[in-house]
């Protein structure tokens, strides 16, 4: 079951690749780096709303972006994701033991 269900996303993501280049210069929609030959297998298709279900025809869902600049995308995105699941306050504060500059009230005086 796992290797039909792995089988279908790769089906269904080669068609939307195909389409997307056929749509798209072969430019890096983030760094702008353009990838032609051999290269252009480094050419992802990333989702603007991270659902891969929503494939619409025009491609207006879809952007071209380098194996960097996607993987950047997609760890911002969990970043952002992560912070909306923390409530607001529960912020920890850290745990300092070093006090650098605890008895520099004393030096101070003891200089004048």
């Amino acid at each position: 079951m796992d290797r039909i269900v792995a089988e279908a996303r790769r089906n269904r993501e080669r068609g939307y690749r195909e389409q997307a280049l056929k749509i798209y210069p072969w430019i890096c929609a983030k760094c702008g780096r353009d990838f032609q030959g051999k290269k252009l297998r480094e050419l992802t298709v990333h989702h603007k709303d991270h659902n891969h279900d929503n494939n619409p025809p025009d491609g207006r869902n879809w952007e071209l972006l380098c194996l960097y600049c996607h993987d950047n995308e997609h760890s911002r995105y969990l970043d952002q994701e992560w912070d909306e699941e923390e409530p607001p306050g529960s912020e920890q504060k850290p745990n300092f033991t070093h006090k650098p500059f605890a008895d520099l009230n004393t030096l101070l005086k003891d200089k004048k």
